[in-house]
């Protein structure tokens, strides 16, 4: 798996502040609903219930929402860069500026965790996270993020 068939360039968006996490989660399903044409309403629903089993700010200023929803074929992915950090009750209680959000088919078992692995991998990569936070350009941002994966394997 690699993030070009992830994610899709308008999926990838730049926010300049966010009122709370929940707000972030509702930016969230705003782009996927964009990008890819799903129900907002039931994106939202679906990240909320699984942060309720526990926050996914995985630390460094990083957060990787991911949830099932019904009626997807394909595992997708969607970007967001804060300006303003937010708190989103990390492991580490810092702020998230740097959020990737995943959706997967119901039954997508084994493409559900290859792709969590891969982003997780990929933003924990201190270098890349400050080449994302130093350009808050969309199409840059895709760019960076689909080019990093090149980049280790060449």
């Amino acid at each position: 798996m690699k993030f070009v068939e992830l994610i899709s360039p308008n999926a990838v968006k730049v926010v300049s502040a966010t009122s709370s996490k929940k707000r972030l989660m509702h930016d969230l399903s705003d782009l996927a609903e964009s990008a890819y044409d799903l129900d907002a309403p039931r994106i939202l629903e679906a990240l909320m219930e699984r942060e309720a089993l526990g926050p996914t700010g995985v630390g460094h200023g990083v957060a990787l929402p991911h949830a099932r929803v019904p009626g997807l074929d394909q595992v997708v992915g969607a970007f967001i860069l804060l300006e303003k950090p937010v708190d989103f009750d990390s492991v580490d209680r810092q702020p998230v500026d740097v959020v990737f959000a995943l959706f997967a088919p119901e039954e997508a078992g084994v493409e559900h965790l290859k792709a969590l692995a891969l982003v997780s991998r990929s933003l924990r990569d201190p270098a890349l996270c400050a080449k994302l936070r130093a350009n808050p350009v969309p199409a840059t941002l895709y760019t960076i993020l689909t080019e990093a994966e090149a980049e280790k394997a060449a």
